[in-house]
């Protein structure tokens, strides 16, 4: 297997990989149906600011710019690169939108999700964010904690994992487009109900205290930060309590090279690269300001590492 001594992927390599995530083919077939959304799309989708307070678990780190957080994105439901989101993001609407808790739950409910969020206590919690890719930001996230929407719905015993399932819009997401070589959607995540109850585990409606722009995942994302960033699942419109592990996207894409619980570790590399060290976006532009060494957990092993602590993490990562 090839490896980096220096540990430096670049977009393209990570990117293109694979024979069905090919750049070209995406371009030239979504070409002529984004011609004329691209003169709207120029910004990001950015809508009212938020009223949030301070949050638990706040990183240390310095905020990463905003307009790095909202131009250097992976979702591919708009295209391969890392500015298609912000480049096709904006014929993307985010409302009307419900968010679905069922499965085994005792209280099976269709949120509105302008609703949800009045219902909410809104916080602000700064979160570090590690990619699978070697990069890395950090986030101010505005949301509240999954385990206060799942405790509405009151899981049933016998439920083990939480399933995720978002949008299927072809019309309004290129990416998802018929013909196009691509990931399989839509897009699904999963975790295991411990995780999911965690504290720190947060879906996000916003972001610097606006909701959340369309290429970052509007209206509402999951964010799990001792996790690689593909767990994140955007756009999110079912959530289901359910018994057995859930298939996830990745997982099904490429098992060998995308576990289950794709927990952030430092001492297992990808298959292609080390994931001793991360690239550290902001403060030098879109290709960072500079490596620094990559924690166990994220570095928040403080508070998750008792979830593993009878695993394998070689084994399951």
């Amino acid at each position: 297997m090839a490896r980096w001594s220096y540990p430096r992927p670049s977009p393209t390599e990570i990117t293109s990989h694979q024979a069905w995530m090919s750049r070209r083919r995406f371009l030239a077939a979504s070409s002529i149906a984004m011609g004329g959304m691209m003169e709207q799309a120029a910004r990001p989708a950015m809508a009212e600011g938020l009223r949030t307070r301070p949050g638990p678990f706040q990183a240390e780190e310095k905020p990463t710019p905003l307009t790095d957080v909202t131009h250097y994105n992976n979702f591919y439901e708009f295209g391969l690169g890392k500015s298609d989101p912000s480049t096709y993001a904006s014929a993307f609407r985010p409302r009307p939108w419900t968010l679905s808790v069922e499965g085994l739950v005792a209280h099976p409910r269709v949120w509105d999700i302008d609703r949800l969020m009045a219902a909410m206590t809104l916080e602000e919690r700064l979160y570090r964010m590690r990619c699978v890719e070697a990069w890395s930001m950090v986030i101010p996230w505005d949301g509240f904690a999954l385990a206060d929407l799942l405790k509405l719905a009151e899981p049933l015993g016998n439920a083990r994992y939480v399933a995720f399932e978002s949008v299927l819009r072809p019309e309004q997401m290129p990416g998802q487009q018929p013909g196009l070589d691509s990931l399989p959607w839509p897009y699904v995540e999963g975790l295991r109900i411990d995780e999911a109850m965690h504290p720190l585990t947060f879906l996000a409606v916003g972001l610097y205290g606006q909701t959340l722009p369309n290429q970052n995942g509007a209206p509402v994302r999951l964010v799990v930060p001792w996790k690689y960033g593909f767990k994140g699942i955007k756009s999110i419109t079912r959530i289901r309590l359910v018994e057995q592990m859930p298939p996830t996207t990745w997982n099904r894409m490429n098992a060998s090279e995308y576990g289950f619980f794709a927990n952030v570790n430092p001492d297992v590399d990808h298959p292609r690269w080390s994931q001793a060290t991360e690239r550290v976006i902001g403060g030098g532009g879109f290709f960072g300001g500079g490596r620094k060494r990559t924690l166990m957990f994220n570095g928040y092993g403080e508070q998750v590492a008792g979830l593993y602590s009878q695993m394998d993490l070689r084994t399951y990562f």
